[in-house]
């Protein structure tokens, strides 16, 4: 009788545990928590780039145009950013930030008298934006066309990167030593409107590759780690030809590099090198590296024709993680993957716009960082003149994530995609012009 009390208590336990854990598992798949902050009332901020001498060569400048989240997912809502938007200053594509309530714009004048400038615009909605009367100008410390990004650390912070065009440096004999620019990294502190640290200096690679011709082009996307402590730079790299002294058109490329500096101070670069990835860490208009949930740094490659684009991980301690391999040509099933530009949208999710070898059509992938999968998005509507190459902005906002998807001279619309589900609903409808195209919401 004793046996069979304990016997019928265990199984008793044993049920409430089951419970009890169904019960669990019940209330998280019924978590309805949004995977990133919701700003309420946020405005989206459509922006166009105008064509000069080729379609889609953006250089024309670029326009704005502020509309609610609701209209953003309207279909029947209809923006044309070309007769409706306000200008920013830009003498050819703006390189815009947004804060990350969407209320305010920041942008870096690129090229022309105004280049280096960097200024704010208060969101107000449609074409009204409010210019600050408080401008800086960088371009004597980082020329009139600087690379930068805004840190994620509050829109407090802005860095701006360049890097002098290379000289090539001989030996006593005339024989060839070494190709090295002179790199400036500044901060900007954006509440103030001021420079807030400036640094410059050669980075030298190792003495072999140096010797061979490797060397730092352009620097670009700074990101700031999970620490607080260090910057890490993307590079886009290129080679000299020893023997002529002339840039070499073709060359094995190296593996993919960074630069780490200390930060706030912005001193002791160092160069680290991936194993994994060959590409070029810079991207081209936008972030190209995020800090994940995970509290690690996710980085893209461009300019590998090769093997195509990667994510590549760099860990807490600021160093790649080669036991790390995301090769998106293995993912999605191509060859020759090229990401335009990509953003990180939370719990290990991210989406990258990308063409590959053969085409140069751009499509959009979900991206999985913990499993190292992607997906081409469907509900799309692609198109043949769809080029990605310019673009530069994203949303990310609760659950949502917006796109703003049109073909080169023809019509097309902002695209809403849940983050958890990766359900895709056709947005509000982007009116275009003969060359030009849409390069982002902010």
């Amino acid at each position: 009788m004793k046996n069979t009390f304990k016997l019928f208590a265990f199984s008793l336990a044993l049920s409430s545990l089951a419970l009890t854990s169904c019960s669990s598992d019940d209330n998280k798949n019924e978590n309805t928590e949004p995977v990133n902050p919701v700003t309420d009332g946020r405005w989206i901020t459509v922006a166009g780039a105008l064509m000069q001498t080729e379609p889609g060569d953006g250089n024309g400048g670029t326009r704005v145009f502020a509309i609610s989240k609701e209209n953003a997912i309207d279909p029947n809502f209809s923006v044309n950013v070309y007769d409706q938007g306000m200008a920013v200053q830009s003498n050819r594509t703006a390189r815009l930030q947004s804060s990350v309530d969407g209320n305010t714009l920041f942008n870096i004048t690129y090229t022309g008298a105004n280049g280096g400038e960097f200024m704010t615009y208060q969101v107000t909605g449609a074409n009204k934006f409010v210019e600050s009367a408080a401008k800086v100008n960088i371009s004597q410390y980082a020329g009139t066309s600087p690379r930068w990004v805004k840190l994620f650390d509050g829109d407090k912070t802005g860095v701006a990167v360049n890097v002098s065009s290379p000289i090539v440096n001989t030996n006593e004999d005339k024989t060839y030593k070494y190709t090295r620019g002179t790199a400036t990294v500044l901060s900007l502190d954006m509440k103030q409107t001021l420079i807030s640290a400036f640094k410059q200096y050669e980075i030298p690679l190792s003495t072999e590759e140096e010797a061979q011709g490797h060397h730092i082009f352009r620097l670009d996307a700074p990101t700031l780690n999970k620490a607080g402590n260090k910057l890490i730079i993307g590079t886009w790299m290129r080679k000299t030809d020893p023997t002529t002294g002339q840039n070499a058109s073709s060359f094995t490329r190296l593996g993919s590099k960074s630069v780490i500096v200390d930060y706030p101070s912005l001193e002791n670069p160092v160069v680290i090198t991936s194993k994994v990835g060959f590409g070029d860490t810079s991207g081209y208009r936008s972030f190209n590296s995020f800090v994940a949930t995970d509290g690690n740094i996710y980085q893209a490659t461009q300019r590998d024709a090769q093997k195509g684009s990667y994510i590549l991980r760099i860990g807490q301690n600021n160093q790649y993680d080669d036991n790390y391999v995301f090769s998106l040509d293995t993912a999605l099933g191509v060859k020759g993957s090229y990401i335009d530009a990509w953003r990180y949208a939370g719990n290990g999710i991210a989406y990258a716009v990308y063409t590959f070898e053969g085409t140069d059509q751009g499509y959009l992938a979900r991206l999985d960082l913990n499993t190292r999968t992607a997906t081409k998005v469907e509900g799309i509507d692609y198109d043949a003149d769809l080029d990605f190459g310019q673009y530069q902005g994203f949303v990310v906002d609760g659950n949502n994530f917006y796109i703003a998807v049109t073909p080169v001279g023809k019509d097309g619309n902002i695209y809403v995609i849940d983050i958890p589900s990766g359900k895709v609903t056709k947005g509000a409808k982007l009116l275009n012009k003969p060359g030009n195209h849409y390069i982002g919401v902010f």
